[in-house]
């Protein structure tokens, strides 16, 4: 009987240490389960951080290229400067350079994107690869856009930054980020067939695209005035006008931060570019004839605008609705034919590429980061716990509203007086714009700023600006302020370009 129990306690101790045996083993085997996903981790996390720094820095050096370019270019001579031909593509003289108009579309490209870049430094890290090539593939096509010397080329550069804003779009973006990038694709694709037709047509007529070359052709009114139909259409919709919007605002709301910056930044400024380099020097005939049509056009836009900003409730569609008030406020500058509103409408667009972006990442970055809703009616009390973001954004309306002592004062001012003294009357319909923005732009600020204790709904220890966020926002309120109190740089740079752009008339070769 002893032995039997001997053997039974034997039993139970051999089955209780291969139970612990086992225990053991699993346990190391999760332990190093968990070093090893640790590891893991730690290898990519490195690795994203490499392939942004490589990132960023790819965009600063071209940032430190063009600076270096516009200490170097020479404003008293209006040809292009810098000019490098390129003979890889057999059928095209592939040539790029710089005037006094294209260095500062330039320069906005280059201060622009580092910050979409940084913008969204932390948010993005799935496929960041792709995301960073997008990026940087976009900077490279929009540079082109403004460096090339060839219509056509032009054109191709202009319909190229499509697909990467769709890739950005429509895998980055919110929850209905694919409808609007296809919004996106779609209605700019078929605006722009409009001035492929132009160019086709232009091309046919003098059997050159060079730029230099077309600007010696006088075509006749009727061919101008087909001509500048096609290419305005096109424009129209890059700029946006009433009701050729819906894609703006779709792009804006679903587009991550960068894509946002981008749009309002650049993207818009294409067809202010491209006025300014097809439309004034090509058909000055029909772009003095259809003024009175486009400054309908402009009060419509700004009017409607501005109405569907102090309705909406979304931080980032109000955003988007000013841009387009803006828009038509600059077109209206451009299309003076006066020194002051050409150099003003310019002025204003580059100023407004500033001011948009950090409004957009103070609303698509800063507070929708700290509490996931862009809905402004949950705003409220912000200047309780961020001090220092509510300094910055009001710096920033300000620049919006276009107060005094900012490049948008210096912009807005120019493009009215311009606009005012070519037709008084809808010149002084558009100034309406400077009330309308001072109302909603004080309305969002005063929302998100005050209008009482702050919503605890949504709002758990909410912390202010951290270092990336403050050095984004407090160098595009620098650009804003420093350039509004000493503008010279930008007018002074420009008046010479401009001045020779209305009153340089060359020799023309008379056609058909």
């Amino acid at each position: 009987m002893t032995d039997v129990n001997t053997v039974s306690d034997v039993n139970s101790v051999s089955y209780v240490n291969s139970v612990s045996v086992v225990n053991s083993v699993s346990d190391v085997n999760s332990d190093s389960d968990v070093n090893s996903d640790s590891d893991v981790n730690t290898v990519s996390d490195w690795r994203n951080r490499q392939l942004k720094s490589i990132a960023l820095q790819t965009s600063i050096c071209t940032l430190f290229v063009s600076l270096i370019i516009f200490a170097l270019y020479d404003f008293s001579n209006n040809q292009f400067q810098f000019v490098q031909e390129y003979h890889e593509i057999s059928y095209f003289n592939f040539y790029l350079g710089v005037d006094g108009l294209s260095i500062y579309f330039v320069l906005l490209t280059t201060i622009i994107m580092p910050v979409s870049l940084l913008s969204n430094w932390t948010s993005i890290t799935h496929n960041l690869k792709t995301y960073l090539i997008t990026i940087l593939l976009l900077e490279t096509l929009l540079l082109s856009v403004f460096l090339v010397l060839d219509i056509l080329l032009f054109y191709i550069f202009f319909e190229s930054i499509l697909p990467p804003l769709f890739i950005l779009i429509g895998s980055f973006g919110s929850s209905n980020r694919v409808r609007a990038s296809f919004y996106l694709f779609l209605y700019t694709l078929l605006g722009s067939l409009f001035l492929l037709l132009s160019i086709v047509t232009m091309s046919s007529i003098t059997g050159t695209t060079d730029f230099d070359a077309l600007y010696k052709t006088n075509f006749n009114y009727y061919t101008q005035l087909f001509l500048f139909m096609g290419i305005f259409i096109a424009f129209a919709v890059k700029t946006p006008i009433i009701f050729l919007n819906t894609w703006l605002l779709k792009a804006h709301v679903e587009s991550p931060l960068s894509g946002s910056i981008i749009l309002a930044g650049i993207v818009l400024k294409l067809s202010l570019y491209g006025i300014l380099r097809l439309i004034l020097p090509l058909l000055p005939k029909a772009y003095i004839n259809c003024t009175f049509l486009i400054y309908l056009i402009g009060v419509i836009t700004i009017v409607y605008a501005s109405i569907s900003t102090l309705r909406t409730i979304d931080v980032k569609e109000l955003i988007a609705y000013s841009s387009v008030s803006h828009a038509a406020v600059y077109l209206m500058g451009v299309f003076s034919n006066t020194i002051q509103g050409i150099e003003g409408g310019i002025a204003l667009g580059l100023a407004h590429g500033f001011v948009s972006s950090g409004l957009f990442i103070c609303a698509g970055g800063v507070l929708y980061d700290r509490s996931s809703t862009r809905l402004i009616t949950y705003y409220r009390g912000i200047a309780q716990m961020m001090p220092i973001f509510s300094v910055i954004l009001f710096i920033l309306c300000l620049g919006n509203c276009g107060v005094p002592l900012t490049l948008n004062f210096v912009g807005e001012f120019l493009s009215l007086y311009g606009a005012f003294e070519r037709l008084p009357i809808l010149g002084a319909l558009a100034s309406s714009s400077i009330i309308f923005s001072a109302a909603y732009t004080i309305y969002m600020f005063n929302r998100i700023a005050f209008a009482g204790s702050y919503s605890k709904f949504f709002i758990v220890n909410i912390s202010d600006l951290n270092k990336r966020e403050f050095s984004i926002l407090l160098t595009l309120a620098i650009f804003t302020v420093a350039l509004g109190i000493y503008p010279a740089p930008v007018l002074d740079g420009l008046h010479y370009s401009v001045t020779t752009l209305i009153y340089c008339v060359p020799s023309p070769i008379i056609t058909s």
